[in-house]
């Protein structure tokens, strides 16, 4: 829009001049004799000395495929500096899946067909005791994906409601609480352990591509393992690798590289596959993250299960620390043991 006051931008056109106002008009003088022909006038840019062309602009630089993962801490510590250079990219879900698939190919049936449901998420390397919370965080980009919440966030809003300390979280349900203030989305407490009549129900939830987030005793490898709680920590699993004897549809393609797997084919309906029975091990694993690495895991389900189903005790180190910690009612067994949260966006169905 244009003010009053502006200038036009129209080209001014004088007035039309009536013939009385008009100047005579006077015949130019005739040319002198034997004035040389020239078939083009001189320019009076030909008359200058000529300016170079300015020299050709560097190249813009790289642009990088990935994204870093996020590190809390890091420019404060040299030693997670160059930890992070000599990581490289992080990959992407299906990525990582097919280099633990060939990394590690005598865990996996040979007898099976394998189908991979995944979402990629973020890497966050966690701070002191904010397992929990950076696993909620990652599986906020699947949540909210637009809201962008910060880890700091998430921290502010549990220490205000009481839920935790300094970012230990060893409550279910309060992490459910904090996930519908925080993220807006649907939780569901899973009580009764990962295995029997839930296990269909953990499943189906993350072929639907949803996040699962896991209390588990970690070992010095991530992997889950049975200390009595005394190594408890949180996972978010944002996928599943099943083992099946035959494909359900054509709505599954299998990978150019690695024959075998097989993944759901882009604009077409997904039709769920038959699920392993639970009798059947070494056919399901979780594809899983956790706050002390920036790469994807793969976990046998049964010994995610066992893990989470032990967790009962405070660990005596964290007890001796001096450091105050926020435990509920019951102790690790009552916040922990046998649970796990299923979130969902808000505007999904179950």
């Amino acid at each position: 829009m244009i003010s009053p006051c502006s200038p036009s931008l129209e080209p001014q056109i004088p007035p039309p001049q009536t013939p009385a106002s008009q100047a005579p008009i006077i015949p130019p003088p005739p040319l002198p004799p034997n004035l040389p022909e020239l078939a083009f006038p001189p320019s009076p840019s030909s008359l200058q000395t000529r300016i170079p062309p300015p020299p050709p602009l560097p190249p813009p630089p790289p642009t990088t495929r990935f994204s870093p993962p996020h590190v809390f801490g890091l420019e404060k510590s040299q030693l997670l500096k160059e930890a992070l250079e000599r990581a490289g990219p992080v990959p992407r879900s299906r990525e990582d899946v097919k280099r633990l698939l060939k990394l590690h190919k005598n865990r996996f049936r040979s007898d099976l067909q394998w189908i991979l449901f995944c979402a990629d998420l973020p890497s966050l390397i966690q701070e002191g005791p904010q397992c929990g919370l950076v696993a909620l965080w990652m599986a906020g980009t699947l949540l909210a994906p637009r809201s962008g919440i910060p880890l700091e966030r998430l921290v502010q809003v549990a220490m205000e409601r009481g839920y935790t300390a300094q970012g230990e979280m060893f409550s279910v349900t309060d992490m459910g609480r904090l996930a519908q203030e925080a993220l807006g989305c649907q939780a569901e407490v899973l009580y009764g352990g990962l295995g029997g009549p839930n296990r269909d129900h953990v499943l189906q939830h993350l072929v639907a591509g949803h996040p699962l987030l896991i209390p588990y005793d970690e070992d010095f490898n991530h992997e889950p393992c049975q200390r009595k709680g005394h190594k408890a920590h949180w996972a978010v699993s944002a996928g599943v690798l099943l083992g099946v004897q035959g494909m359900p549809s054509l709505s599954y393609e299998e990978d150019p590289e690695l024959p075998g797997l097989f993944h759901p084919a882009p604009g077409t309906p997904r039709q769920p596959p038959s699920l392993p029975e639970e009798g059947s091990p070494g056919a399901v694993y979780l594809l899983a993250k956790q706050g002390k690495s920036w790469r994807y895991q793969l976990w046998d389900y049964d010994q995610v299960r066992d893990s989470n189903l032990q967790l009962t005790d405070f660990s005596p180190s964290r007890a001796a620390d001096g450091r105050e910690y926020v435990v509920p009612v019951g102790g690790v067994r009552a916040g922990l043991c046998g649970q796990a949260l299923l979130l969902r966006p808000q505007d999904s169905g179950h």
